[in-house]
């Protein structure tokens, strides 16, 4: 009887939501998303710059930008941009990464931890972030996000960013928000540390 109520749950979701994505959805939410930014990272090139979608977003929505990432959304490209707004609320922009243009915005009603990383709590902006990780690995910006919930970093702020290298590889980096320095994230492989290179 289980097994028959699983299977009438995921077929329900399959119809409800159009297809097998959706199902691998339901199955593991956190798998799927990784293997959407794995492969936003490693496909088509974003033609415009983590800089320049952060500018985008900001001219649609005034404000303070604490994330940023590159997503595979239906098929093509785009930037996912969280704006502290001036208003006081969090918006999500969507920035297409071939063309730099704001293809929609948002109120964001998803506002977990994003409170405490309010506008101004990061010495180290993010553009200064995104020059420190790629000093350490030159290569492309895919996705930046401030947080402080890394245990290797004690709880301090920083940066989460990662950056395709120009050797095609992934690196995860962590960049300190009040001093830039830049240290391999503790889920990178470890053949390549850059605490020093600041």
């Amino acid at each position: 009887m289980k097994r028959k109520i699983a299977i009438s749950a995921v077929t329900a979701a399959v119809l409800a939501g159009g297809g097998a994505a959706t199902a691998v959805a339901f199955a593991d939410d956190d798998s799927h998303d990784r293997d959407t930014r794995s492969s936003a990272a490693s496909g088509s090139t974003a033609r415009v710059t983590v800089g320049d979608a952060v500018a985008a977003a900001v001219g649609a929505v005034p404000g303070t930008v604490t994330e940023a990432e590159l997503d595979d959304e239906d098929g093509g490209l785009v930037w996912e941009v969280d704006v502290y707004g001036s208003d006081r609320a969090w918006h999500d922009v969507t920035v297409d990464a071939g063309n730099g243009k704001v293809l929609g915005k948002h109120v964001s009603d998803d506002d977990d931890d994003r409170d405490r990383h309010a506008p101004g709590s990061a010495p180290v902006s993010l553009n200064a972030a995104v020059d420190a990780a790629l000093r350490a690995t030159p290569g492309t910006v895919t996705s930046i996000d401030l947080d402080d919930h890394d245990g290797r970093s004690g709880g301090a702020l920083h940066w989460e960013v990662d950056v395709r290298g120009k050797d095609g590889k992934q690196r995860e980096l962590n960049v300190d928000a009040k001093t830039a320095k830049v240290t391999a994230d503790r889920s990178d492989d470890g053949d390549d540390r850059h605490g020093d290179d600041d």
